[in-house]
């Protein structure tokens, strides 16, 4: 009943209003706190993001910035914004288009944690006054602008209550003031009268244009009017498509292929894939995207034809197989040419069966400092050239990673259809630039990676001076590096998403060898982030097979135990299979040439576990347990068929120990079938046992298809004599 009353005193208020704009103009009143204010911009009048609406709206509308510092939506917070003038001014304004962007000061703990429940019935209240003004207003709600992990108050609560905040503007306000939302039909006539903007998206990835991690920066605030602009215009630049659409593309066989793209509000998209057609209508924000039926790997080359507005676009020489993303640090950029036995190689390389899409960088992180065109680049998330798919030839052949070539070579031999591979592999990078910001801010021990990163012991020492080196010369405290925590899963994965594909192949860790336990830790969530980020776009079920590379051997002192951390991966997280390269290592290279066996061992991995070719031994003798008995240790193995001495000699680098865990070389290794027996006249009661537990070693045990066993450490249980666990 009190809204109600409120609401008809509004009413009487708005006929009072002469004073109202009757200029012809359509008025947008831009409502909201100190970020739509222009608050720490030396001159907001010019370069708040109302003001620089105003430009792009033009002479046809008049924009008023109705923001003030520190409001909140809640009327019970500390700060309400319906008790401060510019409300009442907004009001007065009558306006025709309203822009709310509040919320980020209710993330104050004298705010949500006490009055969360009112918070939409607060909200809902706003938007009834504004239509008690003028029953034609149309009205836009805003997911909110960034609030960055350096904010005081970010792990106290104002990072979970602000995720809460966007879900109830998002998922209860909207819903409830705009009860007719249905989906874009081909007028913008049907749209609701209550809309949404989604701010956080387009700055989320921009931390550098927030100094002090919530306020953006004029650069930021242009980029908050350029998306209301294109909200409330519905001109999202006319019909574009991700990078990844390219003719010779490669369609993943026997999976829905989605397709998706950019087009001006409610604009219908045609398109066609071969005989299939689909009608699509673009959602307010621009985004549209169908979905065509599986297709068959079967020789035939496809058009991919995309048409909105007059617009066509086509792409041609399309073929239907296996699609994976190849990724990771310096090993998995190294170039063919770089590799073992190069001129062969390259010579022997083209073929129309594997198609790539090579993402390289703008500038790579050698050790000098990049210029300033090159540090804008990087902030603006322009580090990757331009890219297309080609069909494989000498020539970029050459030119793209050798274990990913050899991966896909072999595959394309042993499946007979065309193979896709993308890659974008930065030298040097860390494991956290591979993950979603979000996952990181979640994290209950990586959100302190965040933090200071290039100061932050959390990262590699060498890591951290190399970044520095490269933006030495930039002036931004917040220069963005490849190396930096999220960067490379906004600039080269979050891209790809949009597009279907088998699995990942992976090759890094060199950079985060130094912490064992961290990466330990990481890794799975590495894993789990990019698998639920192709979810979340293909709604797909079950994991998308993750193949890796165990790190090489070099005289690194930690590397044996990061080399046994990656082991167990293999077993513990679903769907992740491992290749063994420590036999191709090289004492103080970091970037072993003979990179043709690693590759292959990827693909049998690859072959035998995704694609089901069971007589394709996927890895060299896997432990499987193993016992303690008459002073000595017997190991049984996996894959383990034709075990012997790769180089013919003794088995070498088996060590054991007893509970206490001083190790001995094992004067006798004596293979017994699928089984490893090992001794050592030290140990008379021995219950450990590690192998080829040397930073570069020279372990030679090996199975009939002459691929290595991994390094590994196994623990006995005392009572029992057997493997506790892996």
């Amino acid at each position: 009943m009190a809204r109600k009353i409120f609401i008809a005193l509004l009413l009487a208020f708005a006929s009072s209003l002469l004073f109202a704009q009757t200029n012809g103009k359509i008025r947008v009143a831009c409502i909201g706190n100190s970020v739509t204010y222009g608050y720490t911009h030396k001159n907001p009048a010019e370069t708040s993001y109302p003001s620089r609406l105003q430009v792009l709206l033009g002479d046809n509308y008049e924009v008023r910035n109705f923001g003030h510092s520190g409001s909140t939506l809640l009327n019970k917070g500390h700060r309400p914004y319906t008790k401060q003038k510019v409300y009442s001014d907004a009001l007065a304004f009558a306006p025709d288009l309203a822009i709310i962007h509040l919320g980020l000061n209710d993330t104050d703990p004298r705010n949500w944690p006490n009055y969360r429940d009112e918070f939409v019935t607060d909200y809902l209240a706003l938007i009834d006054t504004l239509r008690a003004i003028n029953p034609d207003v149309k009205i836009w709600i805003c997911r909110m602008t960034p609030i960055f992990n350096h904010h005081h108050r970010f792990k106290s609560g104002t990072r979970d209550w602000y995720w809460q905040i966007q879900d109830a503007i998002e998922h209860q306000v909207l819903p409830l003031a705009a009860p007719q939302l249905q989906d874009a039909a081909d007028s913008r006539d049907k749209l609701p009268q209550v809309q949404l903007i989604d701010l956080q998206a387009p700055l989320y990835n921009r931390p550098d244009l927030l100094h002090d991690f919530l306020h953006p920066n004029p650069q930021g605030a242009q980029i908050i009017a350029n998306t209301v602009y294109s909200a409330i215009t519905g001109d999202h630049g006319g019909l574009s498509m991700p990078a990844i659409y390219t003719d010779n593309m490669v369609i993943q066989r026997d999976k829905g292929f989605t397709v998706c793209g950019k087009a001006n509000a409610c604009a219908k998209v045609k398109v066609r894939l071969g005989k299939q057609k689909r009608t699509e209508y673009a959602s307010a924000d621009g985004s549209w995207s169908c979905k065509f039926n599986p297709l068959k790997a079967d020789g035939k080359e496809y058009t991919l034809t995309v048409e909105s507005d007059g617009k066509v676009l086509e792409f041609k020489n399309i073929v239907v197989g296996e699609v994976w993303l190849c990724s990771g640090q310096s090993n998995m950029a190294w170039m063919l040419k770089q590799a073992k036995d190069a001129a062969v190689h390259i010579k022997a390389a083209p073929s129309k069966s594997v198609r790539v899409y090579d993402m390289k960088p703008r500038v790579y992180t050698d050790n000098y400092a990049w210029p300033e065109e090159e540090l804008v680049n990087v902030n603006e998330h322009n580090y990757y050239k331009p890219a297309s798919w080609q069909q494989l030839t000498a020539e970029n052949a050459a030119d793209f990673s050798a274990v990913a070539y050899h991966f896909g070579a072999m595959l394309a031999d042993s499946l007979q259809i065309p193979i896709g591979l993308i890659c974008n592999a930065v030298g040097g990078t860390t494991t956290e630039a591979f993950i979603d910001r979000k996952t990181l801010e979640f994290d209950p021990v990586l959100v302190d990676i965040l933090y200071h990163w290039r100061e932050n012991d959390m990262v590699q020492d060498w890591v951290r001076g190399r970044a520095s080196k490269n933006v030495e010369l930039s002036k931004n405290p917040l220069q963005r590096h490849p190396y930096e925590p999220a960067y490379l899963f906004e600039t080269a994965i979050e891209p790809l998403t949009c597009y279907p594909l088998r699995g990942f192949i992976w090759y890094q860790g060199e950079s985060n060898a130094h912490n064992v336990e961290l990466y330990d830790y990481m890794f799975p969530v590495l894993v789990d982030s990019w698998r639920r980020a192709w979810n979340d776009k293909q709604r797909t079920d079950g994991d998308l097979p993750f193949c890796y590379v165990q790190l090489s051997s070099i005289n690194r002192p930690s590397w044996p135990h990061f080399r046994d951390m990656q082991r167990l991966h293999s077993l513990d997280i679903a769907d992740c299979y491992m290749a063994v390269s420590s036999d191709k290592g090289h004492p103080t290279d970091v970037h072993p040439t003979d990179k043709q066996p690693v590759g292959e061992r990827l693909a049998r991995q690859a072959l035998h576990n995704v694609y089901g070719f069971e007589h394709v031994v996927p890895c060299g003798p896997v432990p499987v347990s193993a016992k303690s008995s008459k002073g000595a240790i017997t190991i049984t193995f996996e894959n383990a068929d034709g075990m012997c001495a790769a180089d013919g000699s003794e088995i070498r680098l088996f060590e054991v120990a007893s509970e206490v865990g001083v190790y001995y070389p094992a004067d006798e290794v004596r293979i017994d079938g699928n089984r490893v027996v090992v001794s050592s006249k030290n140990v008379k009661n021995p219950l450990r046992v590690r192998y080829a537990w040397q930073p570069y070693t020279t372990a030679n045990l090996v199975n009939g298809e002459g691929l290595p066993a991994s390094t590994f450490s196994l623990e006995l249980n005392v009572e029992t004599g057997e493997l506790n666990s892996f």
